[in-house]
Formats: C-alpha cells, structure tokens, sequence
C-alpha cells in the first residue's frame, strides 16, 4: 500500500483514539463541557431583552453568533494549543522522525479537534433548541445553510491556527493569543447587535473571520426579519463566503511553509531545553 495512504489512514486512527480519550478524560470533558455551560446560562439571562427595533429575544439572537465564536475559538485556537504542547512534549519531534509522521500527525489533529468542534457545537445547540424560540424557522435550507458555514468556517480558522501554533512554541504564552480573541469577541457582534457599536469598531470587526462566521450563522439560524439588525440591513451571502474564502487561502498558503519551517528546526536538543526551562519554571 502506498506510504502517504498508510499515513493517512494512521492518522485518522490517532484522531479517533484522541477523540476518544478527549472525551472520556475527566479533566479534557471538564474543560470542553464548562465553559458551554457558562455560555448557555449567559444566554438564557438574556432572553428578557430584545433585539433593538424588534420583539424577538436577545437571547434567541445571540446562540448563532456563539456558535461562529465556538468554531473560532474551537478551530483556530485548538490547532494552535495542540501545536504547542506537542512541540513541548516531544511528540511532534517522534513524528517528524517518522516516514510521513507529519502528514499522519496532521490528519490526526484536523480529525480529532473537527469532531471536537462538532461536539461543542452540539453541546450549545441541542439544549438552545429547546431553550430559545424562533431558531431554523427555514427548515432544511436553514440546516444546510448551517453547515455550509460550519464547514467553510473550520477551513478558514484551523490552518490559521496552524500557522500560529508554529510561531509560539511556549504552551504558556497561550494567554496571549487568547487576549486578542477574547476583544474580538467583544466587537464582533457575538451577544449584541454590531450595528449598536461605533463605526470605527465594526470596521475592525469586519476584518476578521469571528464576524463573518457569526453573521453566516444568523443567516441560517434566525428569521428573515432579523436582517434589520445586520450592516447595510444585509445579509451579505457573497461578502461572508468571499472573506471567510481569503482567510482559508492564506491559511492554506502559511500553515504548510510555517510548519515546514518549525518541523525542520525541531531536534531532540530543542525539545530538551525546552524541558530544561519548564523544570527550571516548576522548581522557582
């Protein structure tokens, strides 16, 4: 059987063994299962309050736009944090050494945190079902509309987080990637109407990925109606694809030359004093 098969069916047998233990390890389900807890009691305190302008709950609104923020911070932010523990460890070190480690590797990361992003997903969306009224009025074009956005969402944020885990190598400057998207969040029209912030701040927004892929979401999930929320009073279909479109093609052109990059200067020196300096951290 040809090499880059073998590594490819490898790899996605290492995805589901980690999904697996993903989702059986205490502390991995915790830290997946919490904070969507956290997001659905904030989100249920706000169905007294209304969209500006309309009847319908804010609360209603703001599970599409949550569920763009989870494939953000799901895609982009997983990738980058696997990438980092796994260049500490030494595991990415082991399968560099292998013949076609890496492509096993990488098919293995995209299986297990795609079908990780799928279940927290899930986590938010069944319960919002039952919790929150007025969702996938438009019924399967609506779900199909959904999951092309789910899909051109994580192509769009999992090699950027690629890109990024190859640039940090120090799993501890995880909080300071995180910052950033954290003020994305907040200016991305996730929990409240973007329209209600200044003019200045829905440019920035617009920009990056986060926006799009919740504005993508509304399309699907909310009624036709609720367009008079967005910019322009538009849905904007072409300008959501076409920007969530760029974002995947410089993805897919980085993440490749950054890996490349950070694979060829992996050696078992590096991965030793990167453990000498986590020791060192412990022990002060």
């Amino acid at each position: 059987m040809n090499p880059v098969t073998n590594a490819v069916r490898a790899g996605l047998a290492r995805g589901r063994i980690e999904l697996r233990n993903t989702l059986t390890t205490g502390e991995d389900l915790a830290g997946t299962v919490i904070p969507m807890l956290i997001l659905l009691v904030v989100m249920i305190f706000m169905r007294g309050a209304t969209v500006p302008g309309t009847d319908f709950s804010l609360g209603s609104a703001a599970v599409p736009g949550v569920l763009g923020m989870q494939v953000v911070f799901g895609g982009m932010i997983g990738v980058a944090g696997q990438l980092m523990v796994d260049r500490e460890d030494g595991t990415l070190l082991r399968a560099k050494a292998t013949p076609h480690g890496m492509i096993g590797y990488l098919i293995g990361k995209i299986t297990m945190l795609s079908a990780t992003v799928v279940v927290s997903l899930l986590m938010i969306l069944v319960p919002a079902l039952f919790l929150f009224d007025g969702l996938f009025d438009g019924g399967f074009g609506a779900w199909a509309g959904f999951v092309a956005v789910l899909v051109l969402g994580m192509v769009a944020t999992m090699p950027l987080g690629a890109a990024i885990g190859s640039l940090t190598a120090n799993p501890r400057n995880m909080g300071l990637v995180m910052l950033p998207f954290m003020g994305l969040a907040a200016i991305s029209g996730i929990f409240y109407p973007i329209t209600s912030l200044p003019e200045w701040v829905q440019w920035i927004a617009q920009v990056f990925p986060m926006y799009w892929l919740g504005l993508g979401m509304r399309s699907a999930v909310l009624p036709d109606a609720l367009v008079a929320a967005e910019i322009g009073e538009s849905w904007r279909h072409l300008e959501t694809v076409g920007v969530l479109g760029v974002w995947a093609v410089a993805g897919l052109v980085l993440a490749p030359i950054l890996l490349r990059r950070m694979a060829r200067r992996e050696s078992g020196s590096a991965v030793a004093a990167r453990r000498e300096r986590a020791m060192q951290r412990v022990g002060t």
